[in-house]
């Protein structure tokens, strides 16, 4: 029998979030894990280019937010436009090769030669950007009901698009204000205060803009001292005074409000600072020297502005008058966001710890919490799912465990050091959390997402033009691709992909595809621990 799930959240806001969460995830993943400096590029405008269209496409989402916040009408049109739309798989495929075309290139070129060899892989991106934003939209919604809504409201639109498009510009104007001499000192204090408390003697030196502690030391430019936030607070700040003039005491906003934000954003930053200097200084330099580059502060630093704004929308005493609120849907309660809020927060875990581990295969406790907490949450939804697997489906797990353990490469060479420098309680810890992420958590937060709603929504949207069995395996190649993408050995994790989406769709059961992945990783993860290669997994 098949499962029916019927969505709570509209289907405009649960695209809107995984668009976001793309952008998110592809900005930090190329910060993080590729080498790229556009500046050691032959064509650094362009990277440069390539690099700030996330960011300005972020911004523009978060504006957009913050006006349909305030323009209620133009929310609820956005919201109908998308509801009950068919026949679209067409644009989500579009829009999936996009990000495919985006990603790929950066994985298949060594890090050594990707800055020598980026413009041969420029094109590609450029395309897959243009792609995956084209095919994005046109999935949310057709053209002409773009146009319908856009026809009204293209004034206000517009103004957001050249918001969001100067904003770096404006974050990049005011960067010189880092060299004045009074920001830099007390900025420097500030830090050094902190440190002075958490880790050895600060090294202060504010007229050369140098600071660090325990032999890690940098000298902190203005396009990566934060003072990006000034701008980013003020320009949410004002964009939320010009929409909500008429229910706002402007007067206390702009003097209450503004100046309790600025320093909101300055203690945040010091914050920052501290912490990437202590990464520096006691775990893994590289990264924090990244991190000073990273997309991440301009990230929390709108997401701190948002924070304030929604602080200010509960605080009485600066509007006119109270309204009543409309109660959301409980984001808990939403199959469909149970099916990938997991899957999307179980990614992030991944580059946290990339970003603050030295050694990353520390991080996994944290990370098993991690989904824990997220199944958990989406608990009352996923009950459903509880169902009684076959043999068949143990029998194919048992195989693909096997076939995994035998066709591992050999001869490599096994660095545990990281974890024989644990104590014993903790090495058991880890390996416990190693267990249990493992054989239970990733098999579900992988099912859910690949088999559960990609496989599924592909397979429902395209059976209208393609008819049922075309549709099937279109719908099982593209999430078999993106499963195979997601581990390091694509070829045999491609193979397991084919066997869990075909053991879904045989009967319609999540739980045979979720037993077979679970014992195939139990059967891994036991070897891994026999031999104790770790990277066996």
């Amino acid at each position: 029998m098949t499962e029916t799930i019927r969505p709570a959240m509209p289907r405009a806001l649960r695209l809107t979030a995984i668009f976001a969460a793309e952008m998110v995830f592809v900005m930090l993943a190329f910060q993080l894990f590729a080498s790229l400096e556009c500046r050691a590029t032959s064509v650094e405008a362009a990277c440069r280019a390539l690099r700030g269209a996330g960011l300005r496409g972020l911004s523009l989402l978060l504006l957009v937010g913050v006006y349909f916040w305030a323009v209620r009408t133009a929310w609820c049109a956005f919201l109908d436009m998308a509801v009950g739309q068919r026949g679209r798989t067409v644009w989500a495929l579009l829009h999936l090769a996009g990000l495919m075309m985006i990603v790929v290139p950066m994985t298949l070129v060594p890090d050594h030669s990707l800055n020598a060899t980026f413009h041969l892989i420029l094109p590609s991106m450029v395309t897959g950007a243009v792609l995956a934003a084209l095919g994005g939209g046109f999935w949310l919604a057709r053209p002409q009901d773009w146009w319908l809504w856009l026809r009204p409201r293209v004034w206000p639109v517009s103004a957001l698009l050249v918001v969001a498009f100067v904003l770096p510009y404006l974050a990049e104007a005011i960067g010189p204000i880092w060299y004045w001499d009074t920001l830099t000192q007390i900025t420097f204090a500030g830090v050094a205060l902190v440190l002075a408390v958490v880790a050895d003697v600060p090294i202060v030196d504010p007229a050369a803009q140098i600071i660090g502690t325990n032999g890690f030391v940098v000298a902190v430019a203005d396009s990566c001292s934060g003072v990006e936030g000034f701008v980013l607070v003020s320009v949410f700040l004002a964009l939320y005074a010009v929409l909500f003039h008429d229910r706002l005491r402007l007067t206390r906003f702009w003097l209450c409000v503004w100046p309790v934000a600025l320093l909101l954003s300055w203690v945040f930053n010091v914050i920052r600072i501290t912490a990437l200097i202590m990464l520096g200084a006691y775990a893994s330099p590289e990264l924090a020297v990244n991190g000073f580059h990273s997309f991440a502060g301009w990230l929390f630093f709108m997401l701190l502005a948002m924070a304030v704004l929604l602080i200010v929308d509960q605080i009485a005493w600066l509007h006119r008058g109270s309204g009543q609120r409309t109660p959301a849907t409980p984001l808990a309660e939403d199959a469909i966001a149970a099916r990938i809020v997991p899957f999307v927060l179980f990614l992030l875990s991944g580059i946290l710890a990339q970003s603050f581990w030295a050694a990353p295969i520390l991080a996994y406790p944290w990370q098993a919490l991690i989904m824990a907490l997220a199944l958990w949450c989406f608990r009352a939804p996923l009950w459903k799912y509880l169902r009684r697997p076959d043999r068949l489906s143990i029998g194919a797990g048992g195989l693909i465990g096997g076939l995994w353990i035998l066709t591992a490469p050999t001869g490599e060479i096994v660095d545990n050091s990281a974890l024989m420098a644990l104590s014993q309680a903790g090495l058991v810890l880890w390996i416990v959390a190693r267990f249990l992420g493992t054989s239970l958590l990733v098999p579900v937060i992988e099912e859910l997402f690949f088999r559960a709603y990609l496989q599924t929504r592909l397979e429902d949207g395209l059976s209208g033009r393609l008819g049922r069995s075309l549709a099937t395996g279109v719908a099982i190649s593209v999430s078999v691709a993106g499963f195979a993408v997601l581990h390091d050995r694509w070829l045999m994790a491609a193979f397991a992909g084919v066997v869990f989406a075909l053991l879904y769709q045989r009967r319609k059961r999540l739980s045979d595809a979720v037993a077979a992945h679970m014992v195939a990783n139990l059967i891994i993860a036991c070897v891994a621990a026999w031999r104790g290669d770790w990277t066996l997994i």
